[in-house]
């Protein structure tokens, strides 16, 4: 891991000279001079539909590569690890929450919380006892009596909840959310970030949320624009 300046503390991601363009186009639809996160911090980052916000996430999860720029988390940087070390990683010292969820509906509530726990040793670690803590992130999330649903049984709203509990078992030092909470009303979109933010602090995890929704914004330690830190031609007039 990298060092910290004196008095500066090392960032948990550190994006420096990022371009990104998807193949058989010629120009880039990010380019990031810099953007950083920093340990337990909650950073809102904010653009329209079609902005780039989900590629970013992306690229920053190490789904996909940048051709040209380096990609830090925790002071790895991402290229330089292989497709499935870069899995083992994000398994790791991830959490995802994703926009459709992503649950596994052949398996029941809590199995689908414990699941990033099956493919990492430090999670599973961290836990302790898997089980038990997949229980106290679901009694902390008010899921305690549908643990043995399947996800597909659960409403929008519990699925979102179950989604949460899986990206934060094992306190994975990042969570990152692409656009949670889009099918929420007002009162369930607040309800939904202040749970994220309380088992987050509990967890020591940092939070990066990236979302439409500018309403968040005031909820966050920093709040940032992507068109404001993209400096590719096409998203200029964004």
């Amino acid at each position: 891991m990298q060092d910290a300046t004196p008095g500066q503390t090392a960032a948990l991601i550190q994006v420096a000279g990022l371009e990104f363009a998807w193949p058989g186009t010629k120009q880039p639809v990010l380019h990031i001079p810099s953007f950083s996160l920093k340990p337990a911090e909650r950073l809102f980052l904010h653009g329209p539909s079609g902005s780039g916000k989900s590629t970013f996430l992306s690229l920053l999860t190490g789904i996909h590569l940048p051709q040209a720029g380096s990609i830090s988390i925790l002071g790895q940087n991402l290229a330089a690890l292989s497709g499935g070390g870069r899995d083992q990683f994000r398994a790791s010292h991830l959490g995802y929450v994703f926009q459709q969820f992503n649950l596994l509906p052949y398996l029941s509530v809590i199995d689908n919380v414990m699941l990033p726990c099956r493919f990492s040793r430090l999670r599973r670690e961290r836990a302790n006892d898997v089980r038990a803590q997949a229980l106290h992130l679901l009694e902390r999330l008010d899921l305690l009596t549908v643990r043995n649903k399947p996800s597909t049984a659960l409403s929008v709203g519990q699925q979102q909840r179950v989604a949460l509990a899986r990206a934060l078992i094992g306190a994975p030092e990042i969570l990152i959310a692409d656009e949670p909470t889009s099918a929420l009303d007002a009162e369930r979109r607040n309800a939904f970030i202040e749970l994220l933010f309380e088992c987050a602090e509990e967890n020591e995890t940092a939070v990066l949320l990236a979302s439409h929704d500018q309403h968040l914004a005031t909820a966050f330690d920093r709040s940032i624009s992507l068109a404001e830190i993209n400096h590719a031609t096409v998203n200029r007039h964004v």
